[in-house]
């Protein structure tokens, strides 16, 4: 089958017959270790993505998923690759095949170090009912003592970033030859980081009657090269797009007449009083971290998190944000990648992406798990190509808003008209008006 035929092949969703309601987690056919399991983590209904994905994989399709941030994908397949643990225990057969070191049975790829630790924690959540239950990370960052270790005798799940892989498996350390599950998590964003062959490598390594689910925002180009050559007559899956509408998120857009008016509207922003917690974006490391100083000297509690930091202590951060102790975390968009915080109330794009599709990742970093979530874009006049495009990426215009006594100065021919909005006032307008006024007395 040519390269074109197999895409118009999977364009469709041809996933399991739609269903009129499904109301349970049960109704998915998941056996009763996951879904009390899911009951317990506070799950009752599966989202849409899991209705659909979920029959399939249990069937033992290959699967092309294309679905939101946010949308429960990695439930998706983390509860059918357990189910397929669970079935190999209570089979005497499978048992005697696995044999004593011979490595994992599901295999899950991820583009950063983030998410895989994201996806190893929903393994370790959806699989708290299974006893003995060996879920193993290996990702890059962290001593190779501790991952060898970890991949020593027998192996349920093994989660990892495509490079640090390669490494352990060319020298021996990691076994793959009875891996019957192998899931790619944000496939495109994998390619976008240079890991086409690295994952080729390590796919020639698995059995070919492997099953494989591939999840991407996108499966043209590239990936769908990529997806033909992994894939057996897959099912594709077709959830939500770029131009999903993100209705539990308000996204909003402020003009700023340079930096230090930035910073201002952020630092007046970020007061707000129904702010839990913000993740503000930007475009490098050293703004980052810089960015995180800036707001520690004012009082907030902050943290910069980026792929320039030891493992350790972006593991450090990332516990902290999830146990509350930070209220504002600074990142850039690969250390955001796979961040899952309910409690994230805001998203700010300080940096504009360099990519439009990652202002999509970026805002659905909030309005997750049922609540609405407000995305900020604080942007100069220059920046203007950049926001067109993530307009057009997302067929969607961003609200424009005004902070009263912070308006920036009128533009001779405004590049985007239209009406501006009332933006919130709050607990820091004093201080935002002095900023202003800092910002004014340097224009005179």
């Amino acid at each position: 089958m040519s390269f074109d035929k197999f895409i118009q092949a999977t364009a469709q969703p041809v996933s399991a017959p739609p269903q009129p309601d499904i109301s349970a987690f049960a109704d998915l056919g998941l056996k009763a270790e996951l879904t009390s399991a899911v009951s317990r983590a506070g799950y009752v209904k599966p989202t849409e993505v899991q209705a659909q994905v979920i029959p399939g994989a249990l069937q033992g399709h290959d699967l092309m998923v294309s679905a939101k941030t946010g949308s429960g994908k990695t439930a998706a397949f983390v509860l059918p690759a357990l189910q397929m643990v669970l079935a190999a225990r209570q089979d005497p057969a499978q048992r005697r095949a696995k044999g004593v070191a011979s490595g994992p049975r599901i295999l899950v790829l991820t583009p950063t170090r983030e998410l895989a630790l994201q996806v190893t924690r929903a393994c370790t959540i959806y699989g708290s009912s299974i006893p003995g239950l060996r879920v193993a990370s290996v990702v890059g960052g962290v001593p190779y003592g501790l991952q060898l270790k970890a991949l020593r005798g027998t192996l349920d799940m093994l989660v990892a970033t495509p490079g640090r892989l390669m490494d352990l498996m060319r020298s021996g350390s990691a076994v793959l030859k009875h891996v019957q599950l192998l899931v790619l998590d944000e496939a495109d964003r994998m390619l976008d980081m240079g890991f086409i062959d690295d994952i080729r490598f390590i796919a020639q390594a698995l059995p070919a009657d492997r099953q494989t689910m591939m999840f991407s925002a996108t499966f043209g180009g590239h990936v769908g090269e990529l997806a033909k050559s992994l894939t057996r007559d897959p099912r594709r899956v077709d959830v939500a797009n770029h131009t999903h509408t993100h209705a539990q998120i308000e996204q909003r857009l402020y003009w700023a007449d340079n930096a230090q008016h930035r910073h201002a509207l952020l630092e007046h922003l970020l007061v707000e009083r129904d702010l839990e917690q913000a993740l503000v974006f930007t475009s490098t490391q050293r703004d980052a971290d810089q960015l995180a100083l800036r707001l520690a000297d004012i009082g907030h509690p902050v943290a910069a998190l980026h792929g320039g930091m030891p493992q350790g202590r972006r593991t450090r951060v990332l516990n902290a944000l999830r146990q509350r102790q930070l209220r504002v975390l600074v990142a850039t968009d690969v250390a955001a990648r796979g961040i899952d915080v309910p409690s994230i109330t805001h998203v700010f794009n300080v940096g504009l992406p360099m990519k439009a599709e990652d202002y999509v990742h970026r805002i659905g970093r909030t309005g997750r798990a049922g609540r609405m979530g407000l995305a900020i874009t604080l942007a100069e006049r220059r920046d203007t190509p950049a926001v067109r495009r993530i307009e057009r990426f997302t067929t969607q215009r961003i609200a424009e808003a005004t902070v009263p006594g912070m308006e920036p100065r009128p533009a001779d021919k405004s590049p985007r008209p239209a009406p501006a909005r009332r933006g919130a006032g709050g607990p820091g307008a004093q201080r935002a008006a002095h900023a202003r006024g800092r910002i004014d007395s340097k224009r005179r």
